[in-house]
């Protein structure tokens, strides 16, 4: 059976959302699918986005869990899933997966991260991708609380720990 990946980060609409994110992102959705995993994510712009353009120019197959309707999946996204939930979808993108990768990201994103944490599944965060991932990297959220994850320092680093787990 194929390894789920879910990929959570920041929107198209995240003001601080940098290339530099989105190229790991990018990179992120390459190892995956070179890998032989499925890249499941919320299916909108930005960090997602990046994420399954990555996967699909390595043939990877890509599932969005979406919050209304499949029409609002990117262009890269196979499977579009409609779950007319809103964003109670968050939880699905968190714990369908075998493994979460964050990069970035704002409240969406910390509430999909929660959701992974609360589940103790397993989690891995990109440092240096900016937004809540770096504030919980930092140790500036949730300090001297006890945490269920990984940091990894880049988008090889967080596959080939997503793939071991």
């Amino acid at each position: 059976m194929k390894k789920l990946i879910s990929i959570c980060g920041s929107d198209v609409d995240d003001d601080f959302l940098s290339n530099y994110t989105l190229e790991v992102a990018e990179q992120v959705g390459k190892l995956i699918a070179k890998n032989g995993g499925v890249l499941l994510c919320g299916g909108h712009g930005g960090v997602m986005r990046a994420a399954c353009r990555g996967a699909k120019e390595e043939d990877g197959i890509t599932v969005g869990i979406m919050p209304y309707t499949k029409d609002e999946a990117n262009e890269y996204i196979d499977i579009a899933i409609p779950t007319n939930i809103g964003y109670v979808r968050n939880f699905i993108v968190a714990n369908a997966g075998d493994v979460t990768i964050a990069l970035g990201g704002r409240w969406g994103t910390l509430n999909e991260i929660s959701y992974r944490m609360i589940c103790e599944k397993p989690l891995i965060l990109i440092k240096g991708t900016g937004g809540c991932v770096d504030e919980i990297v930092s140790g500036r959220l949730m300090q001297n609380i006890e945490s269920h994850y990984y940091v990894a320092n880049s988008a090889e680093e967080a596959v080939g720990k997503a793939f071991e787990l």
